[in-house]
């Protein structure tokens, strides 16, 4: 496996862009195994970078009551089992400081949660790891904050870090994908991540029948939100997939269908060899004359 430095490389220069997918939460040892061959035989036939995601507790649940994953120990042993297999670099979250000592002895990129942006010992604790932190910006943030969120990686010692965009509060239940966000987040001199299926989630937006609430999300905009982002030019998506979305036990309405995975990448593909975005336009504010 490469190592931090060569692998935050090659998630700079990837052409066209770069995938962290998989399934929210780990649910078992036998379907991480299924879905991470499933989205790898994807990623192969279609020639991008794969980085496999799946978080080992969901620590900020809406519900005491909802599914939470197997742990810390036991997580990271079946995504350690994921990585070796399969020859997968891995991407999970931390929540508190304590986790990332041992979460860095497996995943290859630290994610650090949108709601947890800015608390600085948890930032500096994942970058003391010396692996690539992928920093999601909070829904309460400017996208400017994530410039001193990336800052306090790298003055931990630790360049290679990540910004990744995931939405905005729209009032209540509600997130909103603002593009401007994409090109103002590059202030913050690093790569940018683009969280397709997150950003349509709608926070506690879903009454339960026993009662309490629940997150939704709109599926079905994935796609709108996936081609945008590819079109402004970011590095690399985020995309949590599943190949049973209806059962999933968590964040089920924002998970994207395995069956679709394949035909969805290959028209993000066709957009990322077309647009420039990548690319800061020259704007030329010269007056014109006839001849031009």
């Amino acid at each position: 496996m490469a190592s931090p430095s060569a692998l935050f490389c090659e998630l700079r220069e990837a052409d066209p862009f770069f995938l962290m997918a998989g399934p929210n939460v780990i649910e078992s040892e036998e379907h991480i195994m299924k879905m991470a061959r499933q989205i790898k035989s994807v990623t192969n036939q279609l020639g991008l970078k794969l980085i496999f995601k799946s978080s080992f507790d969901k620590a900020n649940r809406t519900s005491a009551q909802s599914f939470r994953g197997p742990g810390l120990e036991e997580g990271l042993k079946i995504l350690e089992k994921v990585k070796t297999t399969y020859d997968l670099p891995i991407v999970t979250d931390v929540h508190e400081p304590y986790q990332c000592e041992a979460v860095g002895k497996v995943a290859d990129i630290i994610q650090i949660p949108a709601f947890l942006c800015r608390q600085t010992d948890l930032l500096v604790a994942a970058a003391k790891t010396g692996k690539v932190i992928n920093i999601k910006k909070g829904q309460f943030c400017a996208p400017s904050v994530m410039a001193n969120s990336a800052e306090k990686v790298r003055l931990a010692g630790n360049p290679n870090v990540l910004v990744c965009e995931r939405g905005t509060m729209f009032g209540y239940n509600d997130l909103i994908v603002d593009p401007r966000n994409l090109e103002w987040l590059r202030e913050a001199a690093c790569p940018v991540v683009a969280d397709v299926t997150h950003s349509l989630q709608q926070p506690a937006g879903r009454k339960l029948d026993g009662g309490g609430v629940a997150s939704g999300g709109l599926r079905e905009l994935i796609p709108c939100i996936a081609r945008t982002c590819v079109a402004v030019g970011v590095d690399g998506i985020f995309m949590e997939v599943h190949d049973n979305p209806l059962k999933a036990p968590v964040d089920g309405p924002t998970q994207w269908p395995l069956r679709n995975l394949k035909d969805l990448l290959e028209e993000l593909i066709s957009i990322a060899r077309v647009t420039r975005g990548k690319k800061k336009m020259e704007i030329d504010l010269r007056p014109v004359d006839e001849e031009f």
